[in-house]
This record gives C-alpha cells, structure tokens and sequence, in this order.
C-alpha cells in the first residue's frame, strides 16, 4: 500500500539527500585532542586561509598550521611582506583532525566530513568578511566553491590558479595547493604555487573584486526593434530543442542578442518567417561584428533551420578561454562566468530540460516542455538572455588579455 505523500513531499528542505550534517554524524570530534579547533590569527589583512584537516601537532595544539607546513605556507607568505598569523585567519576545511594514527601522516578528510562542517566554514566567512580567501588544496576548495558552485568540483587542477571575485561572499577566492603537496613535490610544483599566491596577493592589493552590475534584460515580441541596433559589435545565443539541428523535429526555440555587456534583447522564435526577418537581417549584416561562446553551433543551427548563414564572426569566447589557458574542463560558459566574474551556475531550473535522454548528437531534450508553462518559459528567456550578456562581457575581458592591437575592430 502506498503512503498518503510522495518522497520530495516529506523530504527535509534543509537535507533533501536524507543525510544529516553535524559533528555527531562526522564522528571525527570524538577521536581528537582539540576538536572544534578555532579560527586564528590577527587578520590585519583580511586574508582567510583554509587547508584541509588539522594536523597531529595541530591536533596536540589546537591551532591551525602547525609543524611543517605551516613553515612552508609562513615562508612562502613571507616573501609577500605576509604575516601568517598577524596578517591572516587560518581554518581547516574540517575543524577537528581526520584520522592520522595509522600512518603517521595527515589524511585528507571525506566528503561527509567537509560537508557536515561546512556550516563551521560559512559561518566565519559570513562572521569574518575577509578580501581574499586562499583555499589550500582540494578539501578547502570542495568546501566553499562546493558550496558556491554546487556541481562536480573535478581536480584541483582544474581550479588552481584563478582568482575568483565571488559575488556571493563578496570577496575574492584564489584555490592553490596544499603546503604538504609542495613539500612532496618537485621544484615545478612550488614555482607555480608561489606564482598562485602572488596573484590573489596582487589582485588583493589593486581591490579587483567589485560587484558585477545587473543585467538589463529586455523581452520582446515584434522584433523590428534588432533593426535598430547601433552596435558595431553583438554577441548571440540560441536555446534549441538538442545539440544538432539536422533531424526531423528540430528547432531553434528562443534566441538572445547582447548589445553591451549589460543588456541584451530575448524573444520565442515566431512561427512566421516575415516575423523573424529582423532577426535574419540582423544575422546577416555584414556591419555588425557577431560574438558567441562556441560559435560553431549558432552558425550551424542559422544555417540548417533559419537557412540563414551569419556574416562577419569576429569573436569565439570558447576558443579565447582555450588560447588563454589550455586546461582540460575549463572552457564552458558558465565555469568561466564563474571564475572570470564570480556569478556561479545560473542555469539551475532550465538544465535538467536542455539535457537530451539519447545518446546521440541528434537527440531531442525536454525544452519544449519547460516553455509550456509561463513561468517555464520566463525562465528560459532569462537564462538565454544571461548566456548572451556573459559571452560579452567574457569576450570583452578576453579582448582586453590578448593583444588587441591585431583585431579587425
């Protein structure tokens, strides 16, 4: 017999995966000398650093970076004209020590353990208010981008080295490695980990973090208004029912048009072509320079459902973002909105329907179930709407890092 509520009806809206995060349910408390190790230090220079997990000796002390690696993080912050202790705030990712005894070295704590003392974490960034948080290895970056950026985290590889001005903790976040890494590793791994340091160190100083400004987004209907644009340079997005546009059942479903970094017309593709001949011009417009974050699918899906080829690309914030830092994982529009402008993932709501179930390149998603509805479909305007203003203010930056002195504009 089946129960009067469905799963999601009775699940915890603070724990809706069933799980409870707290000290009692880490079970690390119990086995340490100094469990709830506190914050420490001056902070005189609002610098936040999170490792991993106290150590045996900060276990024995109750202080975060003791022993070795604390002399190493001291040593290289020295070099900056940074006190560990006078300047910073220094935490764990776990604020009791993960289990050590057995090999008489630190070990790196588990992802329920990060999890249930996360609210710890947010609770002194919240308290703290820092300018810069350093995040020390993959356990403090699963920590608080986890947090932020709530979708698989991947290496530390893959975050290592940016300096974020997140918009959430209106501060700047710079991942790097762990002291104990650099200790075990060869002498390529600690140039890069001092070049990390002085980045986030130098981008404190020069204040780079600032609040990003509100997108102005404009829903429109008679597109004879795209007819009136006097940029010499857009940037484009299409939402489309899957990833190729060549099987039956097809179609673009709604499209963006980003006329500065801050505001952008969006709009549902009408059904009659003499309506979207505004949109076509536009496209076509040899005077107008055209932006997209992998512009090979917009010209692809013009070309197949618009019969509309687009005139005049001079900008690709996909293969910039690959020409300025070839890591694998890094390239899509929303890691880079995330690490270049601290905006995290924007796409909560809409993702789940641009999914295609099938395996093939071909196969038709669930876009067009989410526009049946009006909120669905404001929802889908916004995100396109969104993926457009980025892609230009993306491409913007980028412009400003590569030698423009060669581009046609």
């Amino acid at each position: 017999m089946k129960g009067f509520f469905t799963k999601d009806q009775v699940a915890s809206k603070s724990r809706p995966d069933g799980k409870t995060y707290s000290c009692f349910a880490c079970g690390l408390s119990k086995d340490a000398q100094n469990p709830k190790i506190k914050p420490f230090g001056n902070f005189k220079k609002r610098i936040l650093n999170i490792g991993d997990a106290p150590d045996e000796l900060e276990d024995e002390k109750g202080i975060p970076w003791q022993g070795k690696t604390g002399r190493i993080l001291q040593r290289a912050y020295h070099k900056f004209g940074i006190d560990l202790v006078d300047d910073c705030l220094n935490i764990n990712a776990v604020c009791c020590a993960s289990t050590y005894k057995d090999s008489g070295n630190p070990k790196p704590p588990g992802m329920h353990s990060i999890a249930c003392c996360r609210k710890n974490i947010l609770k002194t960034i919240r308290e703290y208010q820092p300018d810069l948080i350093m995040l020390f290895g993959l356990s403090a970056v699963q920590s608080v981008l986890g947090h932020t950026w709530g979708k698989d985290m991947d290496s530390l590889a893959k975050w290592r080295g940016w300096v974020i001005p997140d918009q959430q903790f209106k501060c700047l976040i710079a991942p790097t490695f762990h002291p104990y890494y650099v200790e075990n590793s060869d002498i390529q791994v600690e140039t890069i980990w001092k070049q990390d340091i002085g980045r986030a160190l130098n981008s404190l100083e020069r204040k780079e973090w600032h609040r990003a400004p509100k997108p102005v987004i404009e829903v429109i209907e008679d597109l004879s208004v795209l007819g009136e644009i006097k940029s010499d340079l857009i940037a484009f997005d299409f939402e489309t029912t899957g990833l190729k546009p060549h099987a039956p059942g097809h179609q673009i479903v709604c499209a963006s048009v980003a006329t500065s970094i801050n505001h952008a017309y969006v709009f549902m593709i009408p059904p009659k072509r003499k309506d979207l001949r505004p949109f076509l011009d536009l496209l076509g417009n040899p005077l107008i320079g055209k932006m997209a974050h992998n512009m090979k699918f917009e010209e692809t899906w013009s070309q197949v459902r618009f019969r509309q080829p687009v005139a005049n690309w001079e900008w690709d914030s996909m293969i910039a973002a690959h020409i300025l830092d070839n890591r694998p994982g890094i390239t899509s529009l929303k890691f880079q909105t995330y690490v270049n402008f601290g905006i995290p993932d924007y796409s909560t709501g809409v993702e789940a329907h641009l999914r295609a179930s099938g395996d093939s390149g071909n196969s038709i998603n669930q876009v067009l179930d989410l526009v049946r509805s009006p909120s669905g479909r404001a929802q889908l305007l916004e995100y396109c709407a969104l993926d457009s203003i980025y892609e230009y203010r993306l491409a913007m930056k980028q412009i400003d890092l590569i030698d423009y002195d060669f581009l046609p504009f």
